[in-house]
């Protein structure tokens, strides 16, 4: 496996010989100084370019970065609507192990790129014209406070997906439950991230999918969140779904009384009885109630 020298050297070099490349920028994990070093940290580059065109034009001018085990083009998918704009992007994932996520920009972007990410480092400014930029730092990655509003919808969204939950066990379309389960933990997630900030003051990111978030939760809550992602089986996928309800309600509580917020407890209530009930109905019911 290369080395980060080997291969921000090889970036470097590509862009020297290249008039076309004016800058090099560099963000994500790897000027993270608070994200852990593994060999698994993508390298996040980006360069600013003249004559994109000609670049797009010609696939193989990347295979001077190495042999590939895959290539990703987001902008030439048809699956997936292009999100950067006037940007191009290779993903690459090469035999060694090492990935590099390169993004092809106009170098006319070169202000709105600098801007954009607190997590830049300029690598190579060739017309020494990009602007000065703080050393980089993850602060508009850390939990935000939310707001009275945010902490409502939260509630509400995760009660009201929670009956769909229910609708398709009782129905039993497991894959119908699931996806809507998965929407209903992504609210339990968003307000277990609120109670970190507020035990943390707002000080830290939990990381991208809250892949940090077992380091600043106790441990016999960490084990019940993740006692909330089932198997196939039915009573599994009830037992997750209560599951859930349990720790939302806990966690929401907290987090309204340290905010000072409303929680809607007759409306969980409500919800709640119905969940059970649904969960009780036979299989062969013609009507709810």
């Amino acid at each position: 496996m290369r080395s980060e020298q080997e291969i921000l050297d090889l970036v470097l070099d590509v862009a020297m010989r290249d008039k076309r490349i004016r800058a090099v920028g560099m963000n994500g994990s790897r000027v993270n100084p608070n994200v852990p070093k593994d060999p698994f940290r993508d390298y996040d580059i980006v360069y600013l370019v003249n004559d994109m065109q000609s670049f797009i034009s010609d696939p193989n001018w990347i295979h001077v970065f190495g042999d590939r085990i895959i290539l990703q083009t987001p902008e030439n998918m048809a699956m997936f609507p292009a999100e950067l704009g006037g940007r191009f992007s290779y993903l690459m994932l090469f035999t060694d192990g090492n990935r590099i996520d390169l993004i092809l920009a106009p170098i006319e972007e070169k202000d709105e790129y600098c801007k954009e990410d607190g997590l830049t480092v300029i690598l190579m400014d060739k017309d020494n014209s990009l602007p000065l930029i703080p050393p980089p730092t993850d602060k508009e990655y850390w939990v935000k406070r939310p707001s009275a509003e945010f902490f409502a919808d939260c509630c509400n969204e995760f009660w009201w997906v929670s009956t769909y939950v229910a609708k398709g066990l009782w129905r039993r379309e497991i894959l119908y439950a699931y996806d809507h389960l998965n929407l209903v933990r992504s609210m339990l997630i968003k307000m277990v991230e609120w109670k970190v900030g507020i035990d943390t003051n707002f000080s830290l990111s939990i990381g991208k999918n809250g892949k940090y978030l077992d380091r600043y939760v106790d441990k016999p809550l960490w084990g019940k969140i993740l006692m909330t992602y089932p198997s196939g089986d039915y009573e599994n996928s009830w037992n997750a779904l209560f599951g859930m309800t349990d720790i939302f309600e806990q966690t929401a509580i907290y987090v309204s009384e340290k905010l000072n917020f409303e929680y809607r407890y007759e409306e969980a209530e409500r919800v709640k009885k119905y969940l059970k009930h649904v969960q009780s109905l036979p299989s062969d019911a013609v009507s709810i109630y």
